[in-house]
């Protein structure tokens, strides 16, 4: 990542990641900022006393908090305490330390999980803490509501610049292809693909295909993001979503047609649904002149590529 002088830096948590890494490449693609990014190896966001050293000695002007413990309905229901302990430890840190460094901005990203699991459609930010969380995903999402209200809590007591998006479901280049901990839409790519491989003429699928979602692709929540930091200062959460969504089913089919597997679809109805909508109102985003440019056929197209150019499990079935 650059490090030109005279740009004001700003720290990238979670460069890695999905959406740390669109959002890397993005404000790398603008020559705006220097962008300072650290492996997992070289800071462990879960250490408050290193995060705190390495805020102290490079000194960045804003931060991204984009690291997070993430997955699927399978991972956060069978690692509730590895979900919240790890995102509280990372959020806490790394929030507490920006704070103590004299970072004055900072963009917390959140997740469209931390809505009741019967939000009136589309939501609107106003439905926070407004019912009962979806019981799959809890413990993740009490974790990132817990974020948002440090990020408000230092802003009141302190009057620092920190906000807070809440991205809606994110797929693209990076994603976690992972068989087990991998969330709905590479976990389909996934399946399908090696079912085409191998020749299989069916694909088994989680649930009864009914729920509703919507997607993103991670460069498209990388630009909202920089439009966020030049535009928005505000304690209230603002959505950031592609205003459509679609059944799992259709997404499934949509993965199949892109892929060109000609087997059929299997829904496993034993397995869990989670919640039946999750469509988010992003209008207050959009009236600040963001608008997803990237299609949901285009962006599955786009994944697919890096999957197959990346991830060892397109050639090797047996990859976890």
């Amino acid at each position: 990542m650059s490090m030109v002088q005279g740009l004001p830096k700003v720290f990238v948590a979670g460069h890695r990641g999905l959406a740390g890494g669109g959002i890397a490449r993005a404000l790398e693609r603008s020559g705006r900022w220097q962008v300072l990014v650290r492996s997992r190896q070289e800071l462990d966001l879960r250490d408050e006393p290193a995060v705190r050293a390495f805020f102290a000695a490079e000194r960045p002007d804003v931060v991204v908090l984009a690291a997070a413990k993430v997955g699927g309905i399978h991972a956060n229901s069978t690692q509730p305490v590895d979900f919240l302990l790890e995102n509280l430890r990372i959020q806490n840190s790394v929030i507490a330390s920006a704070h103590a460094a004299g970072v004055n901005r900072l963009l917390f990203l959140g997740s469209s999980c931390i809505y009741p699991k019967f939000a009136p459609q589309p939501i609107k930010e106003e439905s926070l803490l407004d019912g009962h969380l979806e019981p799959t995903n809890d413990a993740y999402a009490i974790a990132k509501i817990a974020g948002i209200k440090l990020c408000q809590a230092y802003r009141r007591q302190y009057g620092a610049r920190y906000i807070a998006a809440m991205p809606t479901n994110l797929y693209g280049p990076g994603d976690n292809y992972h068989l087990q901990d991998s969330h709905v839409l590479p976990a389909l790519i996934r399946k399908i693909h090696t079912a085409k491989m191998l020749g299989h003429s069916s694909v088994l699928v989680w649930g009864s295909g009914t729920p509703r979602r919507e997607f993103l692709h991670c460069d498209d929540l990388a630009e909202a993001c920089l439009v966020l930091l030049d535009c928005y200062d505000s304690e209230e959460i603002i959505n950031v979503g592609s205003g459509t969504d679609l059944t799992i089913r259709e997404l499934a089919e949509t993965i199949r047609r892109v892929l060109g597997y000609e087997g059929e679809l299997a829904w496993d109805t034993s397995k869990p649904d989670g919640t039946p909508r999750k469509l988010m109102d992003s209008s207050r985003i959009e009236a600040l002149g963001w608008k997803p440019r990237i299609s949901l056929e285009e962006g599955i197209a786009d994944a697919y590529r890096w999957f197959v150019e990346h991830h060892p499990a397109a050639h090797d079935p047996s990859v976890p």
